[in-house]
């Protein structure tokens, strides 16, 4: 016990010295016909033993929002694990090895898929199993549709509906909500704000920090592709690139390719170092007007939807990350 206190940052002598998490996304496990939301078991179990083995603190993802609001400073290099969706292989494969490791995670359910038995999906009796052990059950809404792209009343309805469908089979409605596909806008933002959670997660990758906000947080997403120990490792040692004031404020795109920028927070402190990426059109054109930043594409961003990662060098060879997904509407 004593050995597994200190593995998880809980122990006297944890050096807490953080403002922020790394937070890991998954979805399927050992699901190989689902290659772009399923992590293969051997991928997963090295991911595991990096954890369990390097200098990480796991903590539940209440925990760490609950730290980062109030300002209490966290371990360095802490890290969150969230599972979305609620599949079969959630309770046969990942439970058991994170359970046998004593490392907490965050469940994000949609109600709808668990009410019809749909098959592949876990069933209520098993996620009660999983919220009596200690998992943290977060919402994922009612249906888990394109949020952005159906009225905002029927999003508040989403979210109700599934809310009292937590409350009669947990006996409580969850604080923390997590986007379907990582999709939103302003409007559903502040639906979900009015809906009294306390945070809200996309799919975005970047550390988590609050600056601007807690109702954009990003998460690293892990599957076959993205799942080696190297991007493993460049989530759970990266520090936060913070901005605010970012331009264009809602990630529906009107204007293709945006006029994209953000202001740098003070103690961002090499400005000139900072690079911004897209998987189309590589490394992006980055202009710098003391903490303002304004990156330029040469083209429109294709597809529903596209990412803009940008990154800093941090100290002791870490990296700042800070990533943002637009919608094609």
């Amino acid at each position: 016990m004593v050995m597994l206190l200190c593995a998880y940052g809980l122990g006297a002598g944890a050096a807490m010295a953080a403002d922020h998490a790394s937070i890991l996304m998954y979805h399927r496990f050992g699901e190989n016909k689902y290659p772009t939301t399923n992590i293969r078991l051997e991928q997963f179990d090295a991911h595991l033993e990096r954890l369990q083995n390097g200098d990480f603190t796991v903590w539940p993802l209440p925990r760490i929002v609950e730290y980062l609001q109030s300002g209490q400073p966290l371990p360095d290099r802490t890290v969150a694990i969230t599972i979305d969706d609620a599949y079969q292989s959630v309770y046969q494969e990942a439970w058991p090895r994170l359970q046998a490791l004593d490392m907490p995670f965050t469940l994000f359910v949609a109600t709808q898929p668990i009410d019809a038995n749909r098959y592949g999906y876990m069933t209520w009796d098993q996620i009660r199993e999983l919220q009596s052990a200690g998992v943290t059950i977060g919402s994922q809404t009612r249906t888990h549709p394109h949020m952005h792209q159906i009225s905002i009343e029927r999003s508040k309805s989403e979210i109700a509906e599934s809310n009292a469908r937590f409350i009669a089979e947990l006996g409580l409605r969850p604080a923390l909500f997590a986007y379907p596909y990582g999709e939103y806008n302003m409007a559903v933002i502040d639906a979900v704000k009015k809906a009294g959670f306390t945070a809200a997660f996309g799919q975005n990758s970047g550390i988590a920090h609050g600056y601007n906000g807690f109702y954009e947080l990003p998460r690293f997403a892990m599957n076959e592709q993205y799942g080696t120990l190297s991007r493993l490792d460049l989530a759970i040692n990266g520090l936060p690139l913070k901005v605010d004031q970012i331009t264009p404020e809602d990630v529906i795109l009107d204007q293709n390719p945006p006029i994209y920028g953000f202001t740098l927070a003070p103690d961002m402190d090499k400005p000139n170092q900072l690079r911004c990426f897209n998987s189309i059109y590589g490394k992006l054109d980055v202009t710098i007007m003391g903490p303002r930043a304004e990156i330029r594409l040469p083209g429109p961003l294709n597809g529903k939807r596209a990412r803009i990662n940008c990154t800093m060098p941090g100290y002791d060879g870490r990296w700042r990350w800070f990533g943002r997904q637009f919608l094609n509407p």
